[in-house]
C-alpha cells in the first residue's frame, strides 16, 4: 500500500507573516501579481494590507474583487478574463474559501485554456499543465485552501455545487496570518470554525486516512475542541490557534479525502446559498451518529480530545456516543443552526438534496456506505 502527500512548497505562519508576500515573488522571479479578492475586504482596508507592501517593494499588481460566496462558473469566468488582460505573472488568493477557490480554478484553466466552460473540471480534473503559481493568503480559519488540491465551484444553471480536485492547483506559498483574521465577525468565526473541525473529523474517519493523515487530524481536532468557542468571541490567541488548525487538518483532507457531510452539505449551498460551514455545522454531529459503528476506536480520540473524562477505558459504543454528543453541545453552544428548515429547506426540497448528495464526490469518502435512503433518511431528521 502506498500513500500519496501533496503539500505546498513554502508556507508562512503568525502575526505578520504577510511581510514575506513581496520577498517570495521576488525570488520567483515574478513580476506582477494579480489578487483575487471579494468586495468586503477590498473595501475594510484587508486588501491595503497587502498591496501597500506591493507597493513598498515595487511589484505592480491588479485586483479582481468581484468574487461571491459560493462562486459561480461565471465569476470564474470573469475573473480569468481580467487575469489575462492584466499580464499579471502570479496569483494572491486573498480571503476565504470563496476567493481562493475561485482563484484556483482561474489558475488552473489559464495554462489549461481546454477547460474554459469550468464544468469540464469536476471531479478529478485531468488538467495537463501547473497552473499559474498562487499565493494563498487566507482571512478564515475554515477551508484551507491554502494548502489544499480542492476547490469548489457553482454550478448556477443547475443549482448545484461541484469539487475540483487537481494537484496542479495547489498554492506554491501559504501565508496564514491571524492579524487578517481577527476582524471576522462573530457568525463567520464560527461558520468556518466548524467547516474546519468537519474537514478534521471526516479526514480522520475516512477509509483512505492513514498515520501521516491521522496525526493531523487529530491534532487539529484537538485544537479545535480548546479554541473554537474563545476565538468566536474574539481571544486573539485562539484566533491564531484556529488559523494554525485548519491549515494543519488541511493538508490532511485534501490528500485522503472527505465523507457524507460534505457530500450533504454542498446541496444546501448550491440549492438553498447556505453558508458552507454553517451547512456543515448542521449536519456534523447527525452523521457522526449515523457513521458511528464504521469508525473503530476513533471515536475515543475525539472524545478524549474534546475533554470526556475516561474516554479511554468507557465502553466504545459510550465513547462513540460521546464524541458525538461533544460535537452536538459545541454547536449548539455556538448559536449554529441545527435544523435544515432553519435555512429554507421544506419537504418538497429533499429529493433534489437526495440526489446530488448522493452524487457528490465526497460522498464515496464515507467510512459507512451510504445509500439514497440513507441520505433521504438524514435529511429528513434534520427538518
Amino acid at each position: 500500500m502506498t500513500y500519496r502527500m501533496i503539500l505546498n512548497q513554502t508556507g508562512y505562519f503568525g502575526r505578520g507573516a504577510i511581510s514575506h508576500i513581496p520577498t517570495e515573488i521576488a525570488a520567483r522571479g515574478l513580476s506582477k501579481a494579480f489578487i483575487v479578492t471579494d468586495p468586503v475586504l477590498a473595501e475594510n482596508g484587508t486588501a491595503k494590507r497587502v498591496t501597500d507592501l506591493l507597493d513598498g517593494a515595487g511589484i505592480s499588481w491588479e485586483m479582481f474583487s468581484d468574487v461571491v460566496p459560493n462562486p459561480p462558473v461565471e465569476k470564474v469566468q470573469a475573473g480569468l478574463a481580467a487575469f489575462r488582460a492584466s499580464g499579471a505573472d502570479v496569483l494572491i488568493g486573498l480571503g476565504g474559501g470563496s476567493p481562493q477557490d475561485t482563484c484556483k480554478a482561474v489558475s488552473v484553466i489559464a495554462t489549461n485554456p481546454e477547460f474554459e466552460d469550468v464544468l469540464s473540471l469536476e471531479g478529478l480534473s485531468p488538467t495537463r499543465n501547473p497552473g499559474v503559481p498562487i499565493i494563498g493568503v487566507p482571512t478564515t480559519a475554515g477551508t484551507a485552501s491554502e494548502t489544499t488540491i480542492n476547490y469548489v465551484i457553482t454550478d448556477t444553471a443547475r443549482q448545484r455545487k461541484f469539487v475540483c480536485v487537481d494537484p496542479h492547483d495547489i498554492p506554491v506559498v501559504a501565508v496564514v496570518d491571524p492579524d487578517l483574521m481577527d476582524g471576522m465577525p462573530r457568525s463567520l468565526k464560527v461558520a468556518t470554525g466548524l467547516d474546519a473541525l468537519t474537514h478534521a473529523i471526516e479526514g480522520y474517519i475516512t477509509p483512505g486516512a492513514w498515520d501521516l493523515s491521522d496525526a493531523l487530524c487529530l491534532r487539529s481536532i484537538q485544537m479545535i475542541a480548546k479554541n473554537l468557542r474563545q476565538a468566536a468571541e474574539g481571544d486573539a490567541d485562539a484566533v491564531e490557534a484556529m488559523g494554525l488548525a485548519a491549515y494543519i487538518n488541511g493538508m490532511a483532507y485534501s490528500n485522503v479525502g472527505l465523507g457524507l457531510v460534505h457530500g450533504m452539505a454542498h446541496p444546501l449551498g448550491g440549492r438553498y446559498g447556505a453558508p458552507h460551514g454553517l451547512a456543515n455545522g448542521i449536519l456534523l454531529a447527525p452523521v457522526m451518529a449515523y457513521n458511528a459503528d464504521y469508525t473503530g476506536e476513533k471515536y475515543r480520540d475525539i472524545a478524549e480530545a474534546f475533554g470526556v473524562e475516561g474516554a479511554q477505558t468507557m465502553p466504545l459504543a459510550q465513547a462513540r456516543q460521546a464524541a458525538v454528543d461533544a460535537v452536538a453541545q459545541l454547536t449548539a453552544d455556538l448559536g449554529n443552526p441545527t435544523r435544515i428548515s432553519q435555512i429554507g429547506v421544506d419537504e418538497s426540497g429533499i429529493a433534489d438534496l437526495t440526489e446530488d448528495a448522493f452524487n457528490d464526490v465526497c460522498t464515496p469518502g464515507n467510512p459507512r456506505p451510504a445509500t439514497r435512503e440513507d441520505i433521504e433518511a438524514l435529511y429528513r431528521s434534520l427538518l
